[in-house]
């Protein structure tokens, strides 16, 4: 059993979309970063880089983990 065309056009570009969004993410972390002044505000651009990189990282991973199709019998 397979899934649509369409279905599977719209999970891949899901699966792009968070990618970029994650990048996006990391480079304005990285950004807010390197022009702050204080530390707590490093802080908060560095927490954001990280946290983009899990975002990269986890998030496609298990949304492809969740939409595999099941082993044929």
């Amino acid at each position: 059993m397979s899934v649509p065309e369409h279905v599977a056009q719209r999970r891949w570009l899901a699966l792009v979309g968070i990618r970029i969004v994650g990048v996006a993410g990391a480079v304005f972390g990285m950004v807010i970063a390197s022009r702050a002044q204080e530390w707590p505000v490093k802080v908060v651009g560095i927490l954001l880089v990280l946290s983009a990189l899990v975002v990269i990282a986890v998030v496609p991973a298990s949304l492809a983990h969740r939409w595999r199709s099941p082993p044929a019998p």
